[in-house]
């Protein structure tokens, strides 16, 4: 931690008073875990002091373990990056039960459409549901997530069933397995609205195709994580040569 400002500055209470009024906020529940803060210039015109002594105030936060910073995010709330695990096909509401978090979807849009081509190209098929909707944990956006389902699989479907439960509970079929893409993008300006995160910060944008008990695919699912909150983890149970765990392709 850099050294006090020597005594007589008033930069030396300042950043003090700056930091014990943010530790409030933050205990008192005005910023949960994840959540980014006002920027360093917002918060100078807030507190009407210097973005140096508003950046002590934040680094003395950090040094306490309350905060952290990351390119692209700016400041946030510290807390522990909830790490879903891919050897299993499974629900983000169910990993994040499991891990002791509050599940909650809220439904953006439901209908049926025209497939898009990537979606025709996987299923087959002319029309879809889609749904687009945003997971919280906590009460903090956590995922936007879209899904193309066949119509004819949907077609008794509704928007309260989709709210409640998951298409994997839904569906009419038996399932099989899933392929899942991961990759690193830029928050696009429509999902840095609905996750409340920067546009073009990093994000985790991952595609899962399931398919049903024959191999067929059923299911598109895209989910956009913000990169400060998400992690995904890859049990490697055996010794194995290779460069990568069984059923891990690199691109």
């Amino acid at each position: 931690m850099a050294a006090d400002p020597p005594p007589g500055d008033g930069r030396r209470i300042r950043y003090r008073e700056i930091a014990d009024d943010l530790r409030e906020r933050v205990g008192a529940g005005e910023f949960g875990e994840g959540t980014l803060l006002p920027s360093e210039a917002e918060l100078s015109a807030r507190y009407s002091a210097s973005r140096v002594t508003v950046r002590k105030a934040l680094d003395r936060l950090r040094a306490e373990g309350l905060l952290d910073a990351r390119q692209g995010f700016g400041w946030f709330v510290a807390g522990t990056p909830f790490r879903q695990h891919l050897g299993r096909l499974g629900t983000i509401e169910a990993q994040l039960e499991a891990d002791g978090r509050e599940s909650e979807r809220r439904i953006v849009d439901f209908g049926f459409v025209a497939a898009p081509p990537r979606v025709r190209e996987v299923l087959g098929v002319e029309t879809v549901l889609r749904v687009d909707r945003v997971n919280l944990a906590d009460g903090e956006p956590f995922a936007r997530v879209t899904v193309w389902c066949p119509e004819a699989l949907a077609s008794d479907l509704s928007r309260a069933q989709v709210a409640e439960r998951s298409f994997l509970e839904l569906l009419p079929v038996e399932l099989g397995g899933a392929v899942q893409t991961i990759e690193a993008h830029a928050a696009s300006a429509e999902d840095a609205a609905l996750l409340l995160i920067p546009e073009s910060s990093p994000v985790l944008w991952c595609e899962r195709v399931t398919s049903d008990a024959d191999g067929r695919p059923v299911l598109i699912a895209e989910h956009v994580f913000p990169g400060h909150r998400s992690a995904f983890t890859v049990d490697l149970p055996h010794l194995d040569p290779s460069i990568g765990p069984s059923g891990l392709r690199l691109r």
